[in-house]
Formats: structure tokens, sequence, C-alpha cells
């Protein structure tokens, strides 16, 4: 399954990595791509949406699912 967060707050490539780290943490999660000019990562798996946003916002970054 497919599905793409909003995340607010990356400004570089840095930022990206962090963000794709911190996702790929997450259980269920298969990969995960993040691009800070369109603020949204986008994540492959079956991992939960809360759990998502809760590791990005703990690398520092707002999101929403």
């Amino acid at each position: 399954m497919t599905r793409t967060i909003t995340v607010e707050g990356m400004t570089c490539e840095h930022c990206e990595q962090t963000v794709e780290e911190a996702l790929s943490d997450v259980g269920g999660v298969e990969s995960a791509t993040a691009d800070r000019e369109s603020e949204s990562a986008t994540v492959e798996g079956d991992a939960d949406d809360d759990e998502l946003v809760a590791a990005v916002e703990d690398a520092g970054y707002e999101a929403s699912a």
C-alpha cells in the first residue's frame, strides 16, 4: 500500500534523509521517500498513519496524514 503524508519544515537534503530514516524505522514500512519541495513523504507498506505522523514529529517536523 502506498500513502502520502504531509511534512512541513524540511529545508534541505539532510532534512529529507532525516524524515526518510524516521519513517523507515516504523514497523511495516518497506520504503520511504521525502520531498521538501512538495512538503510530503511517500511511504510503501502497511504501517499505521498515526505511527508515521508520530515518527516524523519525533524527528522534529510537522506532519499530517
